[in-house]
């Protein structure tokens, strides 16, 4: 298994997700199950309302992101690859001290596809403006800012699409993922 500092804080911090859903409502999280969008990380079979319980897993091979890096003609930070080759998962509520936020997470081997082709167009729209090179992992509950990663420092950054960052958040994603507090939607 592939193991750094962000790998293990996300580890940490869905751990800590599943807990907080368990302790609130009994069991796992739950969405609506689609027969076409099938994840690994779905426990059972749909119930009479068509949801789905789920639960993180880990990735038994790491995300590559090899055919990215090669067409941008550029290397991630190993923070970038962590956060999104190593788990299945769906998408994770959070609260930060800066606020709400709505983690990016790949559900499956269909949405790492997207997340890479999404990933592509962000990179071609920041080497358009000419800011630093950065990779979205959040979406904030302020109107158009997202969180993202500095591709050269590692630093969490926080900007609106395709501009330069607007504030710089945490030092590396590893400190920011382990002061996040879970939020369960009811």
């Amino acid at each position: 298994m592939f193991r750094n500092k962000t790998r293990d804080a996300l580890a940490a911090f869905l751990d800590r997700f599943v807990e907080a859903h368990e302790h609130d409502h009994g069991g796992l999280p739950q969405r609506e199950h689609d027969p076409e969008w099938i994840s690994p990380c779905e426990v059972g079979a749909p119930d009479d309302q068509g949801m789905v319980a789920w639960q993180p897993m880990d990735r038994p091979r790491r995300g590559d992101f090899r055919d990215v890096e090669k067409a941008l003609g550029m290397s991630f930070h190993a923070d970038i690859k962590a956060f999104y080759g190593s788990f299945w998962s769906g998408h994770l509520e959070a609260r930060a001290e800066e606020g709400g936020l709505t983690l990016i997470q790949v559900w499956n081997e269909g949405d790492f596809e997207r997340l890479c082709e999404n990933v592509i167009g962000h990179v071609i729209a920041k080497r358009r403006t000419g800011g630093p090179m950065t990779v979205f992992i959040a979406v904030t509950d302020e109107d158009e800012l997202m969180l993202c990663i500095d591709n050269d420092s590692g630093q969490v950054v926080l900007e609106n699409p395709g501009q330069r960052p607007v504030q710089t958040v945490e030092t590396s994603l590893s400190m920011f993922l382990d002061r996040l507090t879970p939020v369960v939607m009811s």
